[in-house]
């Protein structure tokens, strides 16, 4: 066992760099592998269900009884659905953001996505394009790029890039609603994913190029444990913490979707105070990958107007009180709060623009 473990220790001082390529290499394989199983493939299917049905399933909050009635029944049935759908992107999610930790060396990761200039922050959002993963199952991730010390807005465009820039999201939307709701979340997801992350940083401490350069040397001379050693602890600490909070928080938004979705008149289908209100729901509530494109159909089949649908285009993927409970460790409480603020604000632009376009 001891001869299993030196084998598989990763010296931080980076010594053997064919070692290192080849952890990196490791995680990038099974990064690509789990994601061809969980999303890739599932969403290749899916995109000919949309494109031959213009439909891409029913709504997770069901029709409007459904939506009748506070009850810890609705809470549970709404938790059950929500877990059927994500279970195996949440663990895969899990598994990421525990082995970037132990796999991907931190020197490598600092240089490219530890400043906080345009650049880290562009290229942390373009590599979350390919995971496509929701806002809840992204954040795992978002939280072991924090622990590698990435800068806030590096890991922050990776973790809404996830969602809200998310190719087949964008083509199921094409097929089911229209273009005119692509562009939009294509516009203000590239502004949230790129814009509001790198602004972010100045909501976080100042880390300098120098401060960059003592970190690398502070990795390069720590002595690390095993990889299994490492792995376990990581993955130990991620599961105790997350799990927990994760599930108390989606039981509490199945119990309150009432209050968070109520019935709108007609006269208030397409009015700002119901863009604002809508915008504000939309980023607390939590739901799966692209599960905002048959709320939104069903809702407009009610009579939902086109601004409130266009807010909720921008706020529900992006984050959610769950997501927000999942990285709260891991961001500065005013950068938490920035980015809050943003998704609802840029929710209530795309509504007004969608109440003359929609």
């Amino acid at each position: 066992m001891s001869q299993l473990n030196n084998s598989l220790s990763i010296p931080a001082n980076q010594s053997n760099p064919k070692k290192t390529v080849s952890f990196a290499v490791l995680f990038i394989i099974i990064a690509a592998a789990g994601l061809w199983y969980v999303k890739w493939f599932p969403y290749y299917n899916k995109a000919i269900l949309a494109a031959t049905t213009h439909s891409i399933g029913s709504s997770i909050l069901g029709d409007k009884a459904n939506l009748q009635g506070v009850s810890w029944s609705g809470a549970w049935a709404y938790a059950v659905i929500y877990f059927t759908a994500v279970w195996k992107a949440a663990i895969l999610g899990i598994l990421l953001g525990s082995l970037l930790q132990v796999l991907l060396p931190a020197n490598w990761l600092l240089k490219v996505l530890g400043k906080t200039s345009f650049g880290s922050t562009a290229i942390a959002g373009l590599a979350a394009i390919p995971g496509m993963m929701c806002t809840c199952c992204a954040a795992p991730m978002a939280v072991g790029l924090r622990k590698k010390n990435v800068s806030v807005g590096a890991s922050l465009a990776f973790w809404l890039g996830n969602p809200t820039i998310n190719p087949a999201t964008l083509i199921f939307m094409t097929f089911v609603l229209s273009w005119k709701f692509t562009l939009l979340r294509l516009i203000f997801g590239i502004i949230l994913t790129f814009g509001v992350s790198f602004l972010a940083n100045r909501f976080a401490p100042n880390v300098k190029s120098a401060d960059i350069d003592k970190m690398i040397e502070k990795v390069e001379i720590e002595v690390s444990g095993s990889f299994i050693t490492r792995w376990i602890k990581s993955i130990g600490s991620m599961i105790l913490y997350i799990v927990p909070a994760y599930v108390l928080s989606i039981l509490l938004m199945g119990a309150i979707k009432v209050w968070l979705f109520p019935h709108i008149g007609e006269d208030a289908a397409n009015s700002l105070i119901t863009v604002i209100g809508f915008a504000i729901t939309g980023m607390l509530f939590v739901i799966p990958t692209a599960a905002e494109i048959p709320i939104i159909q069903t809702f407009m089949s009610f009579g939902l107007g086109g601004g409130p649908a266009a807010a909720l285009l921008i706020t529900l993927p992006s984050i959610s009180l769950p997501s927000l409970i999942i990285v709260a460790r891991s961001f500065p409480k005013r950068v938490l709060f920035f980015t809050a603020g943003s998704v609802v604000v840029l929710g209530i632009l795309s509504g007004i623009v969608g109440m003359f376009i929609l």
